[in-house]
């Protein structure tokens, strides 16, 4: 691409990366830009919607060299990129290194003499640039009127790297994560899965082990339609996360200055803006642990699913210039977690509430689940019925229990061992979980009558 529509691209937030030896852009930096503008394209308010409006629209735009010093047959500074650019397109088309004056001529000429209208002999520079790469070694001739370009062979390389790298990820969808150990009906997690898609954010709330940040994972994956780990960023709130921890701020770097660095957040945002063809998800654990509302800023704005456009941009705490506007892009979705337990936590700004689609996870021991731990883990049904008889009971305490109540009771996952865990003792299984795991969170919560935590492990344990 010429450095024109480059600097135009630029001008709109669009930078071509470049990722390939030597610093040069690869194929598939090529392609991903070639995506991303098929996207850009179809907006009604992107300024250009097509590749020729692009390059016309590039070269229109003012320039450190005059348009005389641009468009004429000595000064072909501008003319040189351009072919460069075409030459590769037309090489990609052929499949080959090869290619014939007659071939560029059919598909370039008039395209190029559009761009340059002052120029009476496009055919006659066109032929002059093949002479100038020609001495500079990018191209060779043939013989009379064929050429061969010598970069072809590096973009052959860079492909055949992406292919042998592109890792095969097969389909993640509502029934994997069923079967992944999710005990909520399969209408319940497509409704949640189509939540997420309409308001781009959701929290998933409840009670300790009810298995908020697994579901959470495991929806951004459904979404992304594939365990992709690098279209997932997960971070944990706590109370001394800060805006610039999250969203961007001043850092110390190696030379002892302050650098403006973008925070996972941040990086996110970019990450979707560049790829507006996949799905971007940022899991935050224990959303409520921190101060919400200051730590997103400006970004608490801009979460809003009708607020996903550069139209609606803002400008940021720390700009990195003074024209920057930054807006979360339409596919950058947002889930939280939420433990409706901790006392500790403070109540949830009702700004952050009016951004984010809300649902309750609740303590599952049902038939789905004792079907899937027997089958999963080797335990008896019958065991697995007394567990769930003993856990109901616990949980009955907790509810009617002025002090707590039904957010405090104990969730699934702690009598739900991980997948292909064979448990070859059931009993001395649940002995653990109640001693390690269940009788440390009710010393907590009857921190003030320990008799009453200490007689309700023994009915958890009784007969066994």
């Amino acid at each position: 691409m010429d450095t024109q529509s480059r600097d135009y691209l630029s001008s709109l937030g669009i930078n071509l990366s470049k990722t390939g030896a030597k610093a040069r852009c690869s194929a598939k930096d090529y392609l991903t830009l070639m995506n991303n503008l098929e996207i850009r394209f179809s907006e009604e308010k992107f300024p250009v919607h097509s590749y020729p409006e692009l390059s016309l629209k590039a070269w229109q735009q003012p320039s450190k060299k005059s348009s005389e010093e641009a468009t004429s047959p000595d000064k072909r500074d501008g003319w040189k990129p351009l072919i460069l650019e075409r030459i590769e397109q037309l090489c990609r088309s052929n499949e080959s290194a090869v290619f014939t004056r007659e071939q560029f001529h059919t598909e370039y000429l008039e395209e190029l003499s559009s761009l340059f209208p002052d120029n009476n002999t496009p055919d006659m520079t066109i032929d002059r640039q093949m002479q100038i790469l020609r001495d500079e070694s990018i191209i060779g001739f043939l013989k009379r009127g064929q050429y061969e370009w010598y970069g072809y062979e590096d973009i052959v390389d860079d492909l055949s790297s992406v292919n042998e790298s592109a890792e095969y990820l097969e389909p993640y969808n509502v029934t994997n994560i069923i079967n992944d150990g999710c005990f909520l009906a399969e209408e319940t997690v497509t409704h949640l899965l189509q939540r997420l898609r309409d308001k781009k954010n959701l929290i998933l709330q409840g009670s300790p082990g009810t298995g908020k940040t697994w579901l959470a994972k495991r929806l951004a994956y459904a979404l992304i339609n594939e365990k992709k780990e690098s279209n997932l960023c997960a971070v944990q709130f706590h109370p001394n996360l800060s805006y610039e921890d999250f969203v961007r701020g001043w850092r110390p770097s190696g030379d002892g200055k302050l650098t403006l660095c973008d925070g996972p957040f941040l990086e996110a945002v970019e990450l979707a803006r560049e790829n507006p063809n996949q799905k971007y998800v940022v899991v935050i654990e224990e959303i409520n642990r921190g101060n919400p509302a200051q730590i997103f800023g400006e970004m608490l704005t801009l979460l809003e699913a009708d607020k996903r456009t550069p139209s609606e941009g803002l400008a940021l705490s720390y700009k990195k210039n003074n024209n920057e506007r930054v807006y979360i892009p339409e596919n950058l979705y947002v889930i939280g977690t939420m433990n409706i337990a901790d006392r500790s936590l403070a109540l949830v700004d009702l700004a952050l509430r009016r951004r984010f689609a809300f649902f309750t996870l609740e303590t599952t021991l049902d038939d789905t689940w004792m079907n899937w731990v027997s089958t999963a883990n080797q335990i008896p049904i019958p065991f697995l019925l007394t567990v769930k008889q003993r856990i109901d009971h616990l949980n009955n305490l907790i509810e009617t229990d002025q002090r707590l109540g039904k957010q405090f009771k104990v969730g699934h996952s702690y009598v739900t061992p991980s997948f292909s865990s064979e448990i070859s003792d059931p009993v001395s299984w649940f002995f653990d979980v109640v001693n390690t795991e269940i009788y440390p969170l009710l010393e907590e919560y009857w921190f003030d009558s320990i008799e009453t935590a200490e007689n309700a492990r023994l009915a958890l344990l009784e007969g066994l």
